[in-house]
Parts: structure tokens; C-alpha cells; sequence
């Protein structure tokens, strides 16, 4: 019997039920049933704590602008399953996700539990088979050895950079958690690396050593000069770029760019031509929502899916900055985070900068409650407002506000895709991680 849209994202909600299983048997066994479709495609694989995401919409719109046909898998999405699976910068249609559901639970009925992601994963990569893409860019979903996409063999990787997260499942020692990210390096497949401490970088030299990978390390290998996206120089091996333009918000993302064009640079060893022309139109162009994004103006809404201490510091210094420009406008800090993060580690680094904090609870079990978020607040607790409802987060702000002023939002995806849901005025996927 052949299911509905709804019907499907309802299968797929139940295997998201099962929770996380970390290892690579299983998926093997379900691209192998399927044909080995990932291997119809050449593929650039993203790691990394933060960043990932960003860097791989970068890589994934200059390769569109050059002429390629493109897939891009990321993770997690904010209102709808589909935004996770695009080709040419197009989601997912229901249709699709309907027809491949299908055929994938055909696929697993004999002896095959798979997960959430590991049935989204071969799902992704069977679309972008369909397809016909030239090239798949892949985000990693959790850590990178065990991770269900790294089953690929990539013509380059990337690694963003390495902080403290997910350390229930990675360990809790940043060096543990290279190890972990360091899973995706293949034997003579170029790895492109960020900003790392010294701890981090340690590991990851030795497994690209181990794996006789080309090691490719911002600062060393390539570079971007500037002081914003607004205007920034790229300079790699072989590519210069002056002068380039990207719309997203945040001087952290200059370390995600400057990733993304090394990660090209590197492609175009493999026959990948990429114009000065297509790079400027890919990143001019660039859109992805919930990461520094204005949605509003008067007062100005910002939404950020930061979530951990690292990724707050990044907001931290956009607040900053947003201070020294807008010296007269007040900072209301809508927050509400997961209770597995380190609420007082993110909270810490953002609070300072708050005029007000609205201290708020997405609407899923894993939600930290309020009361929870408070004790985390510590001193500042007394000064917070509450609304448990984000909606109601969202215009008690609105109300504190004066039209000058900045409404940020952050703490969790989660919580973002929650508002942006609201603020389309469309329903909000069951899907939640």
C-alpha cells in the first residue's frame, strides 16, 4: 500500500523515535541492496562542530553557479524534512520523498533496522543518483568516523573546526572528539581544515599523516583577508580572489568561506572548473536561514541556531559589534536550549552583551524547561523574563522593544525553526533533529 507525504514523514518520525546508533554496518548493507548509489557521483564531505553547514551551502552555490548539477545534504532542517535533500538548490519534492520512502522500506524489510538517519542518508543519496548530479556536497550528521555518510570515498573533505559538543556520544576531551571528526579523513584524499587549537590539530595531522592525506590548513594553505563578508580577499594555493561579497551576517563566517573555496580549490584537481565569475555568483547569491538571519525589521529580528559555548562566542562578537554601530539601541536575547548542551557555557558568553533575556522552551521533550534555563542564568535569573511558549518569547520581545532596537533569538535550531515556522504562518515538520 502506498503511503501519503504526511503518511512517510510519519515512518520516518517513528525511526527518529529509535534514537542515534553510531556505526557504519547497517548502511553499508542499505547502499549495497540499493546499488551503491553514492558512488554514481563524485562527493565533497563536510565535518567540523560548527560551520559545517555554512560552508557546505558555500561550496554547494559556487559549484551551482559554475554550471554543475548539485546536490547538498545538511542536517538538521528548521520547518520542513525536505530542506535537508536539494539538487540544484531545489528541496526535495513530497513526491520524492513519498516514492523513495517506499522503496527504501521495501529495501530494509529483510533483517534491516536502520535509523533515522541512517534511512535519510541513503534516501539523500539515492535522490541525488536519480538525479543525475555531477557532484553531492555532504555534511556530516554527527562526530565523522561513525557517522552514516561517511560511507562515501569524497574527492576532498573538510573539517571546520572542533569544539566541545555531543560529548555523550564523541567523549569530553576536545582531543577525543578530533579523533572522532577526524573519521571522514580517507588514504590520498585532500583534507582542508579551520580554525583549530592546538590539541585538535595534533590529531588531525596525524590521521591525515597516517592516511598519507594532503593536508590543506587555514592560514598556511589558504586565507581570507577582510574584516566582514561585505568585502574579503581569498587566496589560496593557486586562486586568488579579491574583493568578494556574501550576504550572510557574522565574522566567523569568513573562516566558513574561506573552507569552502580552499574545498574547491581542491575539486578543480579532479577536472572541476570554477570561474572567478562563478564564484562571486555563487556566494552573492548565497541564502541560509537561521544562521545570523534577519527576518524583521523595526525592531530588527535576528535568528541564529547557535548552541553550544564555541558557536556563542560567534554570536557574542556579533552582538559586540552590533553594539559599536548601534550604540543607542537595546539587545533583547531570546534563548531556549536542548538539556543535553552546556546551557551555562552558552549562556555565559551571550549574556554579557543582553540588554534583556526572555528565557523560553521549544516545544519538543528534550527541550530544557524554563525553570531549568534559569538556574543555568545563575545570578541573572532574577532579571529574566519568561514565556515557555516561543511564540509568546517572540512578542513579549517585540513588545520590550522600541523600533531601533535588535531581537535575537538563539540557543537551538530547534527553537529557530519553531519561530520561523510561526513567522511563515505554515506547519512545523514532527521532525525535529
Amino acid at each position: 500500500m502506498s503511503l501519503s507525504y504526511p503518511e512517510s514523514i510519519q515512518f520516518l518520525y517513528a525511526l527518529q523515535k529509535q534514537g542515534i546508533k553510531l556505526g557504519l554496518d547497517t548502511i553499508e548493507v542499505l547502499l549495497q541492496r540499493l546499488g551503491r548509489p553514492h558512488e554514481r557521483y563524485a562527493t565533497l564531505h563536510i565535518g567540523g562542530t560548527n560551520g559545517k553547514g555554512s560552508t557546505a551551502a558555500m561550496a554547494a552555490a559556487v559549484l551551482q553557479a559554475a554550471g554543475y548539477r548539485v546536490g547538498l545534504y545538511t542536517s538538521p532542517h528548521l520547518v520542513d524534512f525536505r530542506e535537508r535533500i536539494r539538487v540544484t538548490g531545489c528541496a526535495i519534492s513530497e513526491a520524492t520523498v513519498t516514492d523513495l520512502t517506499a522503496h527504501l522500506r521495501e529495501t530494509v524489510e529483510h533483517g534491516l533496522h536502520p535509523t533515522f538517519f541512517e534511512f535519510t542518508t541513503a534516501l539523500a543519496f539515492q535522490h541525488f543518483a536519480d538525479s543525475d548530479v555531477e557532484v553531492a556536497v555532504v555534511e556530516v550528521g554527527l562526530g565523522g568516523r561513525f557517522d552514516a555518510t561517511n560511507v562515501v570515498t569524497p574527492i576532498a573533505a573538510a573539517i571546520t573546526n572542533i569544539a566541545l559538543d555531543h560529548q555523550n556520544y564523541l567523549g569530553d576531551t576536545i582531543e577525543a572528539i578530533a579523533f572522532e571528526k577526524a573519521g571522514i579523513i580517507k588514504p590520498r584524499v585532500p583534507v582542508v581544515v579551520g580554525r583549530l587549537s592546538s590539541e585538535a590539530a595534533e590529531v588531525i595531522r596525524r590521521v591525515a599523516s597516517e592516511q598519507a592525506a594532503p593536508l590543506w590548513t587555514l592560514k598556511r594553505d589558504f586565507r581570507v583577508d577582510g574584516e566582514s563578508l561585505a568585502g574579503f580577499h581569498y587566496s589560496g594555493r593557486q586562486l586568488t580572489c579579491p574583493d568578494l561579497f556574501c550576504p550572510l551576517a557574522g565574522t566567523h563566517q569568513l573562516d566558513n568561506v574561506a573552507c569552502a573555496l580552499a574545498l574547491l580549490e581542491v575539486a578543480t584537481r579532479w577536472g572541476f572548473r570554477l570561474s572567478d565569475e562563478a564564484i562571486r555568483a555563487g556566494l552573492r547569491e548565497l541564502s541560509w536561514e537561521g544562521r545570523l538571519e534577519t527576518v524583521e525589521f523595526g525592531p530588527r529580528v535576528v535568528l541564529d541556531g547557535a548552541h553550544n559555548p564555541a558557536a556563542a562566542q560567534a554570536v557574542a562578537a556579533y552582538l559586540a559589534t552590533q553594539r559599536t554601530e548601534h550604540p543607542d539601541a537595546r539587545i533583547i536575547v531570546v534563548v531556549g536550549m536542548m538539556r543535553d548542551k552546556d546551557r551555562e557555557g552558552f549562556l555565559q558568553t551571550v549574556l554579557p552583551h543582553a540588554d534583556d533575556m526572555i528565557v523560553t522552551q521549544a516545544q519538543i521533550p528534550r527541550a530544557a524547561t524554563v525553570e531549568e534555563l534559569l538556574a543555568s542564568l545563575g545570578e541573572r535569573a532574577h532579571g529574566a523574563h519568561t514565556a515557555p511558549h516561543p511564540a509568546d518569547a517572540l512578542q513579549l520581545a517585540r513588545s520590550l522593544a522600541d523600533p531601533e532596537d535588535l531581537i535575537l533569538v538563539t540557543g537551538s535550531l530547534i527553537l529557530v525553526g519553531e519561530l520561523k515556522a510561526l513567522l511563515r504562518g505554515c506547519e512545523l515538520s514532527p521532525l525535529r533533529d
